[in-house]
């Protein structure tokens, strides 16, 4: 009987989930609960590298963050659903490995370079904020994961990740595998202003978003900017709002919404308002289970609790392990 592979991945809990978040990691999460041994965890502590001097949400985004995993497929019999300051063996292995990780290894870090740029608003010169790729490190490392399911923007942290418990391994005796980054496949789809999805742009479309919401929000969305009478022909190839129907809509209508934009016997306000309902049904199973869960919070509450629960149960063994190679 073969042994199934452990990967480890975790999200920041910053607020409700939305589409950008199903297709770039939860979809690829849940498809591979059947094939790989998986520990999943939300990161309420990298949530407080950027939000440190309002914290105040984060609980309750940990809580609505299992709700949304839940309702889209993550099974808890399936995978390991945890919070990670739970686990306070994250902690202490963090600290250790801060030890040892050369400074000029996390500075080269090219996200570290991005996040200060791009969050030029909020005061990011913390040692928290720099070193948070060891805290990262220590998140997989901990669980001995062999694979971390991750876009292709992540590999940079899988290496560092790689490189920090090879260090580990070198001084101490080996502890841990080096974790191989799981390079997965993500769908394109971007924000209803053709910019990433995201909240802070307020171009998102969250799984929890009512029918009215969704039918408001696909109406505002820009389509072929070349495209400015219905009379022009359109190029779907450019059109962010047939990429959604890409994803939603039935292999024939999106066969025929081709020929017809580039033709232009379609109009952008039909075409959206087609999408629209196709996602209002694709959408419909996921708002019930989590308006389920939202009714059923002891229910989440327990499962995190559950996860936890085995989740710290390996972590304690692999602590116990580090204590003696580091011989403390």
């Amino acid at each position: 009987m073969s042994v199934k592979k452990r990967i480890v991945s975790g999200m920041r809990p910053t607020g409700a989930l939305h589409l950008g978040n199903l297709h770039g990691a939860l979809q690829n999460w849940i498809n591979m609960q059947t094939d790989y041994d998986c520990f999943f965890f939300i990161a309420d502590w990298h949530a407080l590298t950027s939000d440190y001097e309002n914290p105040g949400n984060i609980k309750n985004y940990t809580h609505n963050m299992m709700v949304d995993w839940l309702a889209a497929g993550l099974d808890p019999e399936k995978s390991v659903l945890f919070v990670q300051s739970r686990i306070k063996e994250h902690a202490e292995l963090f600290l250790l490995l801060s030890m040892i990780t050369p400074v000029p290894w996390l500075e080269r870090n090219p996200t570290y370079k991005e996040q200060i740029e791009a969050l030029n608003s909020k005061d990011l010169s913390t040692f928290g904020f720099l070193g948070y790729p060891v805290l990262q490190a220590a998140d997989i490392i901990i669980y001995k994961a062999e694979g971390v399911p991750v876009g292709i923007d992540q590999v940079p942290h899988i290496e560092l990740t790689r490189e920090i418990a090879r260090r580990f391994n070198y001084l101490y005796g080996r502890v841990f595998p080096e974790p191989e980054a799981l390079l997965t496949e993500i769908s394109k789809i971007l924000g209803t202003d053709r910019r990433k999805m995201s909240k802070s742009y307020n171009n998102a479309i969250f799984l929890s978003d009512s029918p009215e919401d969704i039918r408001l929000k696909t109406g505002r969305m820009i389509t072929d900017p070349q495209r400015i009478k219905r009379s022009d022909p359109g190029d779907p190839s450019v059109c962010n709002v047939f990429s959604f129907h890409q994803l939603y809509s039935p292999a024939d209508l999106v066969a025929q919404i081709d020929p017809d934009c580039r033709g232009a016997k379609i109009g952008c306000v039909e075409c959206k308002k087609k999408m629209a309902e196709h996602l209002v049904t694709y959408l419909a199973p996921i708002r019930e289970k989590i308006q389920y869960f939202k009714n059923h919070a002891d229910q989440v509450d327990q499962i995190m609790e559950n996860g936890s629960n085995k989740a710290r149960a390996v972590a304690t063994q692999s602590l116990a392990e580090v204590r003696d190679a580091v011989k403390i």
